[in-house]
């Protein structure tokens, strides 16, 4: 067997580093100010860290060998640290590494070997000691050491793919949020920035990935080579990347950037679209921000496989995302997926301002990365496709913020982090979603151009730095000219979401004027006494078209609004609370309803059904404002409508007859409701019919599906057995959409059917999707068979995981009890930091009172008790959909009776 050479540092090498880092630092300078080299005040005050102080890293040389056959690699880095007082040892982060050798060296060629290395596996990290201490000064730390290539998405790991070729596999690096220090011993917190040259020996047919351009390639013989990659920018370590595998590669310049997407071979046709759009996106950014692109490319690059937890990471100038977020395959892709793709683009790329360019210092702040990237995605795919009418989908993402935020176990935006485990966790709607939702509603208050000029201002004086919220918040307040911060510190530093209550309005000299309250909206605390927020409120009369605005403080505002028809608060959905009408003015609104605007008509939907659901207002309200929903309304309107009749449907699922009979009630009126819709759209696309219609079509077949309307099961039987024959039986916009109904639905021969196609499916992305519909079966003695399966080797250590998950959507408890009676298994599939999410979100479906106690007893089992976070989240919306199947679901059966009355 050949043997891998190690990468070594050569002699000139390591004495350039050493004499010509300083110029490294300087040539960055321009990237790097204000900050560009090392100073003892570089950490501000109060950031938190898990490492001592008095130690910082300037500039790294990583050389790594991978060797992919034995999931092992070699690595040496050559660190140079500023030492700002005497030391006998230095500690940095370290995890599953093991060191070989570990010396100082200081600039007039002193070294000194350590005299013993330490490791803290819980605190992940390692600590070498010198025989004497080292002085305040500048020094390279070497370090030679070895490690293992995961399975699973984090840290340097690996991804086996079938082609016609046979079996591939390629790697990829995963750190964020603290899993760089798992290839390489490094200070591995975003605050600790630094520049970083990597270099890798490699198989010489394959490609080698880097965030920078290659400086140089040398042969080795013995089919191999070392590339080197260029010097980065100053950044975090969470942000370096390294890809290898049998790739291909295609271009685009935008900006005077280079911009290329990279995918396994035979795939790179169906990059196309992204290369396209990510030249725009770039464009679009370099004028929004203010700031260019600094980096000379941006490649992003596609993956086989998925991940639990994530879909695409922001590497800067090196973009991972998994193929179903970056293909389009023109067999499977929807219109769906090709607007999911694009907003992956979009929030990706706008990471590389905010987070990769400006990092937030701990990760306390890290919804100044995720509810910003969020923000800029909608924002943009707004502006550049016009055509999709995504503006109303912040609706959804603001709901579903809502929804977390509403119970007992919610967090602040910017939320007090200490541990790995609960950085982790942070990566929820509440960062992402309300972060966005609550950017939306100052930039309504401050208006588009202020906000844009404070950003940008933002962006200019912390470039290549870290910052806290109240660093943007400043800026903000000088380009708006107004304490804007005030309002943004209720709405980021406590939890929770306000709801405006609308008395009578009383309507004279044609305006209406009314007094607002604020209380709070909550799902599991009714009596809870509520916090204070200062709510920017806008409002209008239906017909009137004339805003009023007003800010409530103190709890209290008097809003006087143009024009005497229905008041609807909360116009146009900037706001992030919850409105309460009067029961007059509800009346009024349900009758004016066609006359809203779309982006109203789904906020009053959301807002009504919520309300219902939280016992804060009649449901009966919804169901009122459903009848009222015109078939002409907005598709997008209509599909809201289908998916809370669809989760109304699903409320009532149980074992009982009761439950079953009080079900097939609700499923009557729903179907009744949905019918229309669906005859209007029909089964197949029209000419020239918006994209919303293709997406409305996929979801009331599915949704109409789940609730086992027998001739959307026919229709999708028939439509799967035709194809056999005639492929355009099951067009690629409905594939996806008529085998899930179809193995939904499945008898034994079926499933068995869908599993002979996924053995011998070579696509990955098909592959994939085939054995998610194997785990979706409403018959529990297949959803077991497919839980079973997942414990093989046959679909693939990515889709195991997966699989368990899909089935816990339709059997929770089913999945729950599977996982933890193999948890050993199940663990070897899920990479550690996120264990302490993925058993609670199995569980999290459920509304068995006896889940409750098993989830509790699997968090104190195996979870620190600061890793909790997603067990309690778990824990609250299971008691909170217990009682709402005891105490909500009554009166809908008391409103579908009075309607067959």
């Amino acid at each position: 067997m050949h043997r891998t050479p190690t990468p070594r540092f050569r002699r000139s090498q390591l004495a350039a580093a050493v004499l010509a880092l300083a110029s490294i630092t300087a040539a960055h300078a321009d990237n790097a100010a204000p900050a560009a080299r090392y100073v003892s005040a570089s950490h501000a005050p109060g950031t938190t860290t898990q490492l001592p102080r008095g130690v910082t890293p300037l500039h790294y040389i990583v050389s790594i060998t991978p060797d992919a056959a034995a999931s092992t690699f070699k690595g040496e880095v050559a660190i140079k640290v500023a030492v700002d007082a005497p030391t006998a040892s230095i500690t940095f982060n370290a995890l599953n590494l093991t060191f070989a050798a570990a010396a100082i060296e200081g600039a007039g060629g002193s070294k000194q070997v350590t005299r013993k290395i330490e490791f803290d596996a819980d605190k992940q990290t390692a600590t070498v000691h010198f025989a004497e201490p080292v002085a305040k000064g500048e020094y390279l730390l070497r370090i030679d050491y070895s490690g293992k290539i995961g399975t699973q998405a984090t840290g340097l790991f690996s991804l086996d793919y079938d082609t016609p070729q046979g079996r591939q596999r390629a790697l990829y690096t995963q750190f964020e949020n603290s899993d760089a220090r798992s290839m390489l011993p490094s200070w591995d917190e975003p605050d600790y920035k630094a520049t970083f040259d990597l270099n890798v020996v490699v198989p010489s047919n394959q490609m080698a990935v880097g965030n920078m351009p290659i400086a140089s390639s040398e042969e080795l013989g013995n089919g191999m080579k070392h590339v080197y990659f260029a010097t980065t920018p100053r950044m975090s370590t969470y942000l370096l990347f390294f890809g290898l595998g049998d790739f291909e590669r295609a271009t685009t310049m935008a900006d005077g950037t280079e911009i290329g997407v990279i995918t396994k071979k035979g795939a790179l046709a169906q990059s196309r679209f992204a290369l396209d759009e990510s030249s725009a996106l770039l464009r679009e950014y370099n004028d929004y921000f203010g700031v260019r692109y600094p980096l000379p490319k941006l490649d992003n690059i596609a993956a086989p496989g998925r991940s639990q937890f994530f879909g695409a990471m922001e590497n800067w100038g090196a973009v991972f995302t998994f193929e179903y977020g970056l293909l389009l395959d023109p067999a499977i892709s929807t219109q769906t997926d090709k607007e999911n793709i694009y907003t992956t683009l979009s929030h990706e790329m706008a990471h590389q301002w905010f987070g990769d360019l400006v990092t937030m210092r701990w990760w306390d702040d890290l919804w100044l990365n995720e509810g910003f990237a969020s923000w800029m995605e909608s924002r943009t795919t707004e502006r550049l496709h016009p055509e999709w009418n995504t503006a109303l989908s912040s609706v959804g993402g603001r709901e579903s913020a809502m929804s977390q935020d509403a119970l007992r176990t919610t967090h602040p935006v910017v939320q007090r982090i200490a541990t790995v485990e609960q950085a982790s966790q942070a990566f929820d709607g509440i960062t992402y979603q309300k972060g966005e939702a609550v950017i939306r509603m100052l930039e309504a208050y401050v208006g588009a151009d202020m906000w844009r000029t404070a950003v940008r201002s933002y962006m200019r004086k912390h470039a290549y730095g870290n910052t806290v919220s109240d660093d943007l918040w400043r800026e903000v307040d000088a380009a708006a000219g107004k304490p804007v911060s005030a309002i943004a510190h209720d709405f980021t530093l406590q939890p929770g979401v306000p709801m405006i209550t609308v008395d009578n309005a009383v309507c004279r000299n044609g305006n209406t004027r009314v007094r607002l309250t604020q209380t709070e909206f909550s799902k599991d605390q009714p009596n809870k006494k509520p916090l204070s927020w200062k709510v920017p409120v806008i409002a209008s009369t239906v017909g009137n078209g004339k805003l009023a605005t007003v800010l409530v403080r103190n709890g209290k505002a008097t809003l006087n609004v143009p024009g005497c028809g229905a008041l609807l608060v909360n116009a146009g959905q900037s706001g992030y609370y919850r409105t309460v009408y009067a029961p007059a003015n509800t009346r009024a609104l349900a009758r004016s309803f066609a006359r809203l605007a779309p982006i109203d008509q789904l906020g009053l939907l959301a807002d009504s059904q919520s309300l219902g659901l939280a016992g804060a207002q009649n449901l009966a309200d919804f169901l009122e404002l459903v009848k009222a929903t015109p078939l002409s309304a907005d598709p997008q309107v209509l599909g809201k409508v289908a998916a809370s009749l669809g989760s109304l449907y699903e409320q009532y699922a149980g074992d009982s007859a009761e439950s079953k009979a009080r079900q097939q009630a609700f499923g009557r009126f729903a179907v009744a409701r949905l019918a229309p819709m669906m005859a209007q759209t029909g089964w197949e696309a029209r000419a020239g019919e918006a994209s919303s219609v293709a997406t409305l079509r996929g979801q009331l077949i599915a949704i109409l599906g789940d609730m086992g309307e027998p001739g959307v099961i026919a229709e999708a039987r028939r439509r799967h057995a035709a194809s056999e024959q005639d492929p355009a039986a099951m067009p690629a916009p409905l594939r996806r959409t008529i085998l899930g109904v179809v193995a939904q639905h499945a008898d034994a021969a079926t499933w068995e059917q869908l599993h002979a196609r996924a053995q011998q499916e070579k696509t990955p992305l098909v592959k994939n999707q085939l054995y998610d519909l194997l785990a979706s079966s409403d018959d529990p003695a297949l959803a077991r068979r497919a839980l079973a399966l997942a414990l093989t080797d046959e679909p693939g250590v990515t889709n195991s995981p997966a699989m368990i998950s899909r089935v816990s959507r339709t059997h929770p408890e089913l999945a729950f009890d599977f996982a933890l009676a193999h948890l050993e298994q199940v663990n070897a599939r899920i990479d550690a930091s996120s264990r302490s999410r993925y058993f609670p979100r199995l569980a999290a479906g459920s509304a068995q009172p006896d889940m409750i106690a098993k989830l509790e007893a699997y968090a104190q089992a195996h979870l620190p008790a600061g890793a909790r976070g997603d067990a309690d989240s778990s824990v609250a919306g299971i008691k909170y959909r217990i009682k709402l199947r005891a105490e909500r679901l009554p009166a809908v059966d008391a409103w579908l009776a009075k309607q067959a009355g």
